[in-house]
Parts: C-alpha cells; structure tokens; sequence
C-alpha cells in the first residue's frame, strides 16, 4: 500500500497521533506557500505531519517539523528544495490575530490534522488543540476498544 493510500480518503497525509495527543477544539482549512517540486512530491504522497506544528514568528504563522520529501523527477539542483524548512500559513489577517490571542492560553496548540488537494490547490487542515492529560489518553482508548467490542459482538 502505498503513502498516499494508507493517508486516508483523498488525503495527501494525515496526522495520526494529533487527536490521540490533542482534543482538538477548532479547525481551518488554510493554505501553503510551497515550491512547484513540494508541491508535485506532496501530490506523490511523499509529504509526512508526524512531528509537525504551527507557531508565530514574527506575526507570521510557520509550519514546522513538517516533513515533504524533494521531488525525485526533478533535476539535481533545480527545483530541489529542504525538506523540513518551515512553510508559510496562508490565512486571514483576523483570523491569524484571534490565534494570537488563543495560543497565549496554557496548553494550547497548533497542529496540522490532515494535508490534502482542493480545488486544484493544496490544503492543510489546521487544528486548535489543547494537550491531553494521561488520564484522558486511556478514557479515549479505553472508549475506542469498548466500540470495537460491542460492533464485534453486533455482527455476530
């Protein structure tokens, strides 16, 4: 199965550990300032938000830790770009200036749910999320393996 597959539907990449780490408590569907080859590997499914976040700097909102593999097509030295460079948020002026505000709040955090294509153009799903504690953690898979159970025990 390839990367692009195991991502979901029709989603580039997902980012599997964020609701197990986070309860997410808002979302926006913003944009990416990528070069032509992150873009034509994110198409390929060579994009990864295991480890990735979002901060500000300098009034600005960056996407870090965000992992898009160079675009093997492309020539060595042109259109090759770094792999894990930070890449700008394209969002509202308000709506960067609310996020401000919130992620001031202990806990907090901005993390990328899921990387996919709209209307020709590639979307991230941005999340507002505030830590889970470990007690929440095993409540969730506790919850998760009793749903398992009973739709188990349902088809029988």
């Amino acid at each position: 199965m390839t990367p692009r597959q195991e991502a979901g539907s029709g989603a580039l990449a997902t980012n599997r550990k964020a609701r197990h780490e986070f309860h997410i408590l808002d979302s926006w569907e913003v944009g990416l300032s990528l070069t032509g080859g992150e873009v034509k590997s994110c198409r390929a499914g060579q994009a990864s938000l295991a480890e990735a976040y979002a901060a500000f700097d300098k009034g600005e909102l960056f996407i870090y830790g965000m992992r898009i593999q160079p675009y093997l097509a492309a020539k060595s030295g042109f259109n090759t770009h770094e792999p894990d460079r930070p890449k700008k948020v394209l969002m509202h002026r308000r709506e960067l200036d609310r996020l401000a505000g919130t992620l001031q709040l202990k806990g907090h955090a901005l993390v990328p749910l899921k990387l996919y294509l709209a209307r020709g153009k590639i979307k991230l799903e941005l999340g507002l999320g505030k830590g889970k504690l470990l007690y929440d953690k095993r409540e969730s898979l506790r919850r998760k393996t009793d749903e398992r159970e009973a739709a188990r025990e349902m088809r029988r």
